[in-house]
């Protein structure tokens, strides 16, 4: 017996057999669109309504008719008759008798092949059991995202389902080893995504129990009100400077991190950040992550005041010559919750890639593999797991193997910037100080 388990993203069907059992596996799996309309919505309940039997009208060949269609043709028939005995004249009504079983038999493959426009659906053991996968981490996403009113969450669960539809529509069109590579980079990026949610879900849950523990008030941080949704702050360690009572730089939200000072300032610090790819020119390795000097933020090109504030936190207490990937920010900003009061880092990092392909800065540019490339897209303290479709078998990746790509992308720069540091551009702003 076949059962259609519909959902918020599409379906699944599942066959279960006789004895009441359940299904490990499912049959079938629909994803529709991302920002799907409601009439897209309402095709889901259409491509999973009970399959029509067909009369066969022959014994020998596969002619045969729907049964909605023999209605029809009777009712046609017969009402037919009827206006012909009431003096319709026959130009219209044998059309129309003709027209309507036509309809019954033929509309519904129209509306299925309309409705699978809109609908990805991927069939066979092998891509159900990976896109079964990639399902469960999404339904975290949604459940967190149903349970808050967090707009990171619900973007989080938003961006799941791009992921889910990608990933269906590869496994429409392919089959799984020659789609194995950009599966598997899906599949990163949706553990990715399902840790970045538990971890903020694990800081949701614990703050209640952190503000009892001597927090200041509800909705209050040691500065003053805080923006709405934005976890209170522990309070600063007292310092015996002056400093300590001046009040945080404009813009910056309290953070569970104490501000850092500027006699704290390192100025010889990298920023990396991995962008969309690109080809310097024809035939070249492809460039998707770049390491730019801390001061190329402070560029009049780049988006201001973001630039300087990023670079604010980018160069406070940092060890010299220290290469920080945009990750670790976000990281030390609340897992990305404090970034719309730093600044907005894609249109900086967009803006610093500018810079590069307009040779106003020097960079080291990198075509990192696709695993170093996500690892340095993950916390310090993140793992992620990627399926080796070969081996059929997770691997996890964690810390350590981070801190190898950022010990690799260390030494490339040291050999670089030997003779001559990377020039950060011409014409820089002064860096944002805690005193002004």
């Amino acid at each position: 017996m076949l059962v259609h388990e519909r959902t918020g993203w599409g379906w699944l069907t599942w066959t279960v057999p006789g004895d009441g059992t359940l299904p490990h596996l499912p049959r079938q799996i629909g994803v529709l669109t991302p920002g799907a309309t409601l009439t897209q919505r309402l095709w889901v309940r259409w491509l999973t309504r009970r399959p029509a039997h067909r009369i066969a009208l022959t014994t020998q060949g596969p002619v045969s008719l729907r049964p909605l269609a023999a209605a029809v043709a009777i009712i046609s028939l017969v009402a037919a008759a009827f206006a012909l005995n009431r003096g319709i004249p026959a130009g219209l009504v044998l059309p129309a008798m003709l027209l309507a079983p036509l309809l019954a038999e033929h509309l519904p493959d129209r509306l299925d092949a309309r409705a699978s426009e809109h609908v990805r659906r991927v069939e066979g053991d092998a891509a159900c059991r990976y896109l079964q996968r990639l399902v469960a981490l999404h339904t975290c996403l949604v459940q967190a995202a149903s349970d808050s009113d967090r707009y990171d969450l619900h973007r989080s669960a938003e961006i799941g389902h791009t992921l889910l539809w990608d990933a269906a529509d590869l496994l429409h069109n392919q089959d799984t080893s020659s789609a194995a590579a950009r599966l598997i980079d899906r599949e990163r990026l949706m553990v990715q995504l399902a840790d970045q949610v538990a971890q903020t879900m694990e800081r949701t849950r614990a703050e209640p129990a952190s503000r009892e523990a001597g927090r200041p008030r509800a909705g209050e941080g040691p500065w003053g009100p805080l923006p709405h949704g934005f976890p209170p702050a522990a309070r600063p360690t007292p310092s015996p400077s002056p400093a300590a009572d001046t009040p945080p730089l404009k813009g910056h939200p309290p953070t569970t991190q104490s501000q850092p000072d500027d006699a704290a300032r390192t100025t010889d610090v990298y920023l990396l950040f991995a962008h969309e790819p690109y080809y310097p020119a024809d035939g070249t390795q492809e460039i998707n992550t770049t390491v730019v000097r801390a001061a190329s933020l402070l560029h009049p090109r780049v988006q201001q005041p973001d630039g300087a504030r990023i670079h604010h936190r980018l160069t406070q207490g940092r060890p010299s010559g220290a290469i920080i990937p945009l990750s670790t920010l976000t990281h030390e900003l609340g897992g990305g919750a404090g970034w719309p009061y730093v600044g907005d880092w894609e249109k900086v990092t967009t803006d610093l890639v500018q810079l590069v392909h307009a040779r106003e800065c020097d960079a080291l540019s990198l075509g990192l593999p696709e695993i170093a490339r996500a690892l340095v897209c993950t916390g310090p303290h993140s793992h992620m797991s990627a399926f080796d479709a070969a081996a059929d078998e997770f691997i996890t990746y964690g810390p350590k193997e981070r801190a190898a790509v950022l010990a690799e992308v260390d030494r490339f720069l040291t050999c670089l910037v030997a003779e001559q540091d990377l020039w950060p551009g011409d014409g820089l702003l002064p860096p944002l100080s805690r005193h002004a």
